[in-house]
């Protein structure tokens, strides 16, 4: 299979022939070490004709971004593999910083993929990465304070002020400081509304009523005694820290939390449950926003044909099944979800596979990193969120990060 590709891939390159080149892979830093071991698994599976390097990137989304951009604007020849958050393959393929995936590649990088994963790797039709792993959250709660999860932010709410009538633990823990994940809860909000921050070819904003709506739920929650009084500083670490301090009932969160419940409050974890995120209405299926990484094959690579083939190893059945099992890393491979190994260590497999089938992306654009600024800053805090004010100044400032030229510092 390996050297079927090879010969296909030919023609995307020519690489050095003075011995065994090493693929530079940057991608996130990995405790769990299933990145390091695929990069050592797919060097020996080449049989001597490449090996991987797998270099760590910042931590923070941000510094790993800025760290890929300044070496590909001064194109770098050292960058091969390149581990893409999932709202930046638009603005690398627009900058021509990253190789479209054609033929065969293309045919096998999709080939069993979940579908919206690869939607985040698309630009403009054309395919510019592979989905290397996805995330996405869930509605996690306790059985003792809820017997019955809610289905609707709603029910929640009015959950949350019983229990609070009550005095009971009653906080919603959910992302509420200014940074990207106040606005993947706008976006997760607008989608489960109906509707979306851009139109479909992401040339002008799109929001009405489904944002303004929104926006509502948004504020409602922080004047609620739902709110932790810490919401306006508060990421999905905090989350995960008061929940299991014991001081809230429901907590919106990806499943990292899980086994970091069963490994700091085992008594809470025993009433630990999960259920999907919360709908807008009803009669209308949530669509959380998906989160993840993409593998891209950067355009100044000395050796792409190889590192084309590198990536779709890198993040093949075996790869990903390690992945998700050691590092907690959601696969982007359909097939997996039914695996009984995987089952076995995801318990919520089946909540998490639904909620990918229905996600909603974040805005695919070049501009992207200026819309999440445009959203998280109008959005924050919360509480002094004014519904169809704040959209209409959302959607002025978007219009003008979408006309502005050149790739964002």
């Amino acid at each position: 299979m390996v050297p079927l590709l090879a010969s296909v891939l030919a023609g995307c390159g020519s690489d050095d022939t003075s011995g065994p080149p090493t693929l530079n892979w940057y991608n996130f830093p990995d405790d769990s070490g299933a990145l390091q071991k695929a990069a050592d698994s797919c060097g020996r599976a080449s049989g001597g004709r490449y090996r991987i390097s797998y270099n760590k990137l910042p931590r923070a989304a941000d510094g790993q971004r800025e760290q890929l951009v300044r070496r590909l604007a001064a194109e770098d020849s050292s960058l091969d593999i390149l581990g893409l958050d999932v709202t930046w393959a638009a603005e690398f393929a627009e900058a021509r910083w990253i190789r479209e995936w054609t033929g065969e590649a293309k045919a096998r990088a999709t080939a069993g993929t979940l579908r919206v994963p690869l939607r985040t790797a698309t630009w403009k039709g054309r395919l510019y990465a592979v989905p290397y792993n996805t995330n996405t959250q869930l509605l996690w709660y306790r059985k003792d304070l809820v017997p019955t999860p809610p289905r609707t932010w709603s029910e929640m709410l009015d959950m949350s002020r019983e229990l609070a009538r009550e005095r009971r633990p009653h906080y919603v823990e959910i992302q509420g400081a200014q940074y990207e994940g106040l606005t993947v809860w706008f976006n997760s909000l607008v989608n489960s509304a109906g509707g979306s921050i851009l139109n479909s070819a992401a040339t002008a904003p799109s929001l009405g009523p489904p944002a303004v709506r929104a926006a509502g739920i948004m504020r409602e929650l922080a004047d609620s005694p739902a709110a932790d009084p810490s919401l306006p500083n508060q990421m999905e670490d905090q989350n995960r820290l008061a929940m299991e301090a014991g001081t809230a009932a429901f907590e919106i969160n990806y499943p990292f939390v899980h086994p970091s419940m069963k490994a700091n409050n085992p008594r809470l974890f025993e009433d630990f449950r999960w259920a999907p995120y919360p709908r807008v209405d009803a009669d209308r299926p949530s669509r959380p926003t998906i989160g993840g990484i993409d593998l891209a094959v950067s355009a100044y690579s000395r050796h792409p044909g190889l590192a084309f083939e590198a990536a779709l190893c890198l993040r093949n059945r075996e790869n990903q099944l390690a992945a998700a099992i050691e590092g907690g890393l959601p696969p982007t491979l359909r097939g997996l979800y039914d695996e009984p190994e995987f089952v076995r260590d995801y318990p919520f497999a089946k909540e998490v596979l639904a909620a990918l089938e229905s996600a909603s992306v974040r805005p695919l654009t070049p501009a992207y990193q200026n819309v999440s600024i445009a959203v998280s800053h109008t959005l924050s805090p919360p509480s002094a969120i004014r519904p169809e004010s704040s959209v209409d100044t959302i959607e002025e400032q978007i219009d003008q990060a979408l006309r502005s030229e050149g790739v964002i510092p």
